[in-house]
């Protein structure tokens, strides 16, 4: 019989007899490797573990404790949850499936209604039962054109495989049952251990709004319970973070796609925290010397073209209006173009260098729909953004003074966990960057040169730089532990030039002044996004949409009372109302503490009588009285100090 070389990840090579398989080349290591071993990998690629393997390559085993191990795991739940609803849904119809390190989910869809989150139950009940049973699940690999018969009456996965660069398909078939499988899966259902369905939710096929909307089943897998467990624990915090559900909770905002997928509206109480982010932002940048300014959210296709983003950053622009007179209008991707024209509007002379220019400018991104989220994917935003123009020798002191703006504000935000990462060129695949060595060079010495001048932690990663130029990203941790990018600096001696960008210098001469970029604290959308889920809807008193609540204990009795307390505090700029609906006193006490208000008042008889109010804040089971003076104090400084108590 002939023989086939395997290499293995630490390069060393061993001969096999041909159509050996992954489980084979385990247990010729280790019987302890092909008792963990779940599934082998050749040249890159998953196979099952007893595929035979009939050509050289480079392999290596997958085991339980690995990401391509729980890949297997949640791509044999995959495959037995379509079995499942095959057999209990006579009408069904598959689009995608997927199992990996994420978890898993299948796209169904039916005749009669779709599948629902009570159907869950006896989905899971009819997958428990082939893992009891210890099922045989029967792998054939076919041709496309096999494939597609096979697949004649379910017309999203036939429209995959048609789609697909494949020439082979995987299908399985269980207690009688035949699937597609998009995954690699193991030969019996009695491997797979511990899985949860867990929601359900309408998705695009394919990602795309203008196709059919199917129902996506989610799910997940693990080898141990309580790792199972942990994820399940996880996923549940999850939830009472995410933004998308406190943001309907509160009435923050909403996103309908009927009226527009990723472009949301901002309910009075969202529009109240942005509001207040957005003045704050302003005036922080104003008294650091920034000029504010308001600038087109079209401009002409010419513009991109100079600034190099429609070369480089197409693909997440929209389609230009023809204006039918050979005018060509682009909704704009990024301010910097804009700022620039606001710069050469004017001759310029170095003793007006640093020229700082800010504007909360709104943006849009071709977003697929498949990839919206909530307000941290949307195809519209506006951008904290800033550009500033100096002259070589000021780069670094202007570097230095736009990143102490940065960390403080994320003081004012209570923003402590955070790291710097300074963002390069790739130096192998530059094709996507702007072709000047030396610019870039020269600029990534800068940024690191002043990083170091401030004796700051920093770590460096190569192919996270814009297309223009160099940056230093701040990351921060979500409420999750996610990195995330709040804040860039980014150094660009690209676009000065595209733009024959000048100076008069102190030599009477035209000189190229150096730009830099900068967002402090990123998109509104995001960035209001971060802080819900940072805080969990509790935001401090300062960004909190409704500050104060007033509840009289008769409002017949009390609520004139109630009234002028609330036009006082009004008029020292306090957020407050006065809850006039005349329910139980718990009752409204407990919706002011599930509407996270600051702080709740209650006024009756004795605080009529001495002009005071009974205090309960947000989170807190006690009340104390004070004087209505003293509180209106105390609830104007927690504002003051950003609602800090170290201020």
């Amino acid at each position: 019989m002939s023989e086939i070389s395997l290499e293995f990840p630490d390069g060393s090579k061993r001969q096999f007899e041909a159509g050996a398989s992954a489980k084979d080349v385990a247990q010729s290591i280790a019987i302890s490797l092909a008792k963990k071993a779940v599934a082998g990998k050749l040249d890159g690629k998953l196979i099952n573990l007893n595929a035979p393997i009939n050509n050289d390559g480079k392999i290596e085993i997958v085991t339980k404790d690995s990401e391509d191990g729980l890949a297997v795991l949640r791509s044999t739940v995959a495959l037995l949850a379509k079995v499942s609803l095959k057999e209990i849904f006579s009408d069904i119809r598959f689009g995608e499936d997927s199992g990996d390190a994420e978890g898993l989910y299948i796209d169904t869809d039916k005749d009669d209604g779709q599948v629902s989150a009570d159907d869950l139950e006896a989905i899971s009940t009819k997958i428990q039962s082939f893992v009891d049973k210890k099922t045989e699940l029967k792998h054939e690999s076919v041709s496309k054109a096999d494939a597609l018969k096979k697949l004649a009456d379910s017309k999203f996965e036939a429209q995959l495989v048609q789609d697909s660069e494949n020439t082979s398909f995987d299908f399985y078939t269980v207690d009688g049952v035949e699937v597609l499988n998009n995954g690699v899966a193991f030969e019996n259902a009695g491997d797979v251990k511990f899985f949860r369905l867990l929601s359900v939710a309408g998705a695009y096929f394919e990602g795309k709004s203008s196709n059919d909307m199917l129902q996506r089943i989610y799910g997940t897998a693990f080898y141990k319970q309580a790792a199972l467990d942990d994820d399940l624990k996880a996923r549940q915090e999850a939830r009472e973070r995410d933004h998308r559900v406190i943001g309907n909770d509160l009435d923050l905002f909403f996103v309908d796609p009927k009226a527009g997928a990723g472009l949301p509206y901002w309910m009075p109480n969202g529009a109240t925290i942005r509001r207040t982010i957005e003045r704050y932002v302003i005036d922080k940048e104003v008294a650091d010397g920034y000029k504010h300014v308001y600038t087109p959210v079209l401009a002409n296709l010419d513009l991109y073209k100079t600034s190099g983003h429609w070369a480089h950053y197409r693909d997440d622009m929209f389609p230009p209006m023809d204006m039918g007179d050979g005018e060509m209008l682009e909704l704009r991707p990024m301010n910097c173009p804009s700022h620039i024209q606001i710069y050469n509007h004017h001759i310029r002379s170095y003793r007006e260098l640093p020229l700082r220019i800010a504007e909360l400018g709104m943006m849009h991104r071709y977003e697929k729909s498949g990839a919206l989220s909530g307000l941290q994917r949307v195809r519209e935003m506006t951008l904290n953004d800033g550009h500033t123009f100096v002259t070589l020798d000021q780069v670094q002191d202007e570097f230095k003074k736009i990143l102490t703006l940065i960390m403080d504000v994320y003081n004012d935000f209570n923003i402590t966990d955070y790291t710097f990462r300074l963002s390069y060129r790739d130096p192998v695949n530059t094709a996507k960057y702007f072709d000047d060595d030396e610019m870039w060079n020269r600029s990534q010495s800068m940024l690191k040169g002043a990083m170091d001048d401030l004796g700051l932690d920093y770590y460096e990663a190569e192919g996270e730089a814009a297309f223009y130029g160099p940056k230093l990203d701040i990351q921060t941790k979500t409420a999750l532990g996610n990195d995330e990018t709040m804040s860039t600096i980014q150094l660009d001696f690209m676009l000065p030039q595209q733009f024959d960008l000048s100076y008069i210098g102190a030599d009477g001469e035209k000189h190229r002044p150096v730009m830099i970029h900068r967002g402090i604290v990123g998109t509104m959308e995001r960035f209001i996004a971060y802080l819900t889920e940072i805080y969990k809807g509790a935001f401090p008193t300062w960004l909190a949409p409704k500050q104060v609540t007033i509840i009289p204990v008769s409002d017949d009795k009390h609520g004139d009372y109630a009234e002028s307390l609330r036009k006082k505090f009004a008029a020292a700029d306090v957020r407050v109302d006065v809850d006039h609906r005349g329910e139980k006193m718990n009752y409204l006490i407990r919706d002011a503490q599930t509407h996270k208000i600051p702080y709740t008042l209650v006024v009756g008889d004795q605080e009529k009588a001495n002009n005071a109010v009974s205090v309960r804040k947000y989170g807190e089971q006690d009340s104390n009285s004070m004087s209505a003076d003293a509180f209106l104090s105390e609830v104007l400084g927690d504002i003051e100090n950003y609602s800090r108590a170290d201020k």
